[in-house]
């Protein structure tokens, strides 16, 4: 009987000391990624900030400008704060001289059609319809920089979006053969950005997961001569 339950407070402790070393374990493993994903991010952002240009006079002149999608607002109708200023920061390098058309990428699923929102808010402000080419399958970032290249044709652009996805932006389209400048679209103090910011580490990890390990699918399709 004593026997028994020696055995059985052994087989007790061994169970705690696995589920200490499985804890260990678990532990470690997320601090090594949570302290990667941090390297790898700031690495980018140092990497491609050189490639960030604010002043619009210092923004080399390149046929084509990439608007990358940001939602929309009142049941679909309108771009959102975060979108407009994307456009209205591309029109302003168009009317500036700096590029000759505009790439608008987005999500156009049912009801939600950014490309065109984003595409009538240019002509609203003067961009001409001819010089605009919607992306409606760019859902995402990888989306957008592999179908500007492999669809579109794109070898040189400016990317426009705002500063905290700027980096992620310049290094996935970089990594897909794209010769890129970034230009900032910050015109407001955007309700949620320290969320979008944090969001960006992971979002970060998983482009460099998706460019070096395993690629998503992408919606391709006929090449466009744009």
């Amino acid at each position: 009987m004593l026997k028994r339950k020696l055995s059985r407070l052994k087989f007790h402790i061994d169970y705690i000391k696995i589920g200490k070393y499985l804890l260990a374990f678990v532990l470690s493993i997320g601090v090594i990624a949570f302290v990667g994903t941090v390297l790898l991010k700031v690495s980018i952002d140092q990497t491609f900030s050189p490639k960030i240009i604010n002043n619009i006079s210092n923004i080399p002149q390149t046929r084509v400008a990439i608007v990358f999608g940001a939602g929309l607002s009142n049941n679909g109708s309108e771009p959102s704060v975060i979108l407009e200023d994307r456009v209205l920061a591309a029109v302003d390098l168009y009317k500036a001289g700096k590029v000759d058309k505009i790439l608008m990428s987005g999500d156009s699923s049912i009801g939600h059609n950014e490309s065109k929102i984003m595409m009538e808010t240019a002509i609203k402000n003067g961009v001409k319809e001819f010089d605009l080419q919607p992306d409606y399958s760019g859902d995402r970032t990888y989306d957008t920089c592999y179908r500007a290249k492999n669809v579109f044709g794109i070898n040189k652009a400016i990317l426009v979006t705002q500063m905290y996805h700027l980096p992620r932006a310049l290094y996935t389209c970089s990594s897909m053969g794209i010769e890129v400048y970034g230009y900032a679209a910050d015109r407001h103090i955007y309700a949620g950005i320290n969320d979008y910011t944090l969001r960006e580490y992971p979002a970060t990890f998983l482009a460099f997961w998706q460019l070096n390990i395993i690629a998503p699918d992408v919606t391709t399709g006929d090449k466009v001569n744009f």
